[in-house]
């Protein structure tokens, strides 16, 4: 369930957690078995399409980049640039699957399935309500991805400085890489959950009426209900969950990179 259940800045009382364990353990033994997977179907559903612009973006431009800034050597410039552009690609696709994932991952969710989800939003909210979290979710992830190339591409060169296929060399850096990234942006997060959720007992609190957007107001928001704190609500939760992530994605694509790139070179070599 990600750390959307523990970056609620007032949920109900029942779903208060002070760990990752105790957040889990708690949602399985109250809600079911299944309720930490809610949302996951639209999440694999976007993830596909959005993850294979994302990594051909960057792909096309970190070499233009590279030729230019560094004559085809490894440029950190581009690889942060070529990073956050493809990032712009990526959260077009991946928005609108984010919103209906966060609300039914909420306490007390009131929809029983996606298409539902997805149905009452749009009728109550209109079709603005899926991406009213984009620009928020641009200022995360660009400088989470341009974070996240830049150490995955430094920690390659301290690991595997030869640059050759090497799965425990990928797994390790996109690990590490995803963890540093994951932190540094946490308060960015935070304010895209809540812009996401539209926590009504968080809004309520403060005399909020309507729909929260922005975040600039988001920011604000999470200082009024939670202070300083507030932003690093749930960071050990999204460290934890990038980690993996960030490690599997990596080490999945440079093995078809290089299975890619390896048929293609025997194919050339068998004319």
């Amino acid at each position: 369930m990600r750390p959307t259940r523990m970056q609620s800045l007032q949920p109900d009382p029942k779903a208060q957690y002070r760990s990752v364990y105790e957040a889990l353990k708690k949602i399985v033994l109250t809600e079911g078995f299944w309720r930490p997977l809610r949302g996951i179907n639209v999440t694999m559903l976007g993830a596909g399409p959005a993850h294979a612009m994302y990594f051909a973006c960057y792909e096309k431009i970190k070499k233009s980049l590279s030729d230019t800034i560094q004559h085809g050597g490894n440029s950190h410039l581009a690889n942060g640039i070529a990073g956050s552009v493809a990032t712009l690609l990526h959260d077009a696709v991946m928005n609108p699957a984010e919103v209906v994932k966060q609300r039914m991952q909420m306490f007390n969710s009131p929809y029983k399935s996606v298409l539902q989800c997805v149905r009452t939003v749009r009728r109550t909210e209109g079709l603005g309500a899926f991406y009213r979290s984009y620009t928020t979710q641009l200022t995360m992830n660009v400088p989470f991805q341009a974070i996240h190339f830049i150490t995955y591409e430094f920690m390659q060169e301290q690991v595997n400085p030869r640059r050759e296929y090497n799965p425990l060399s990928h797994v390790f850096a996109g690990g590490v890489a995803g963890a540093v990234a994951a932190a540094a942006t946490t308060p960015l997060d935070v304010c895209k959950t809540l812009l996401n959720t539209q926590e009504n007992t968080a809004l309520s609190s403060l005399n909020i009426s309507g729909h929260l957007s922005g975040m600039v107001n988001a920011f604000r928001t999470v200082y009024k209900l939670g202070g300083i704190a507030g932003y690093f609500r749930g960071v050990q939760a999204r460290v934890i969950y990038q980690i993996p992530s960030t490690a599997i994605a990596w080490s999945v694509y440079e093995f078809f990179k290089y299975f890619l790139t390896k048929h293609k070179l025997e194919k050339r070599t068998s004319f």
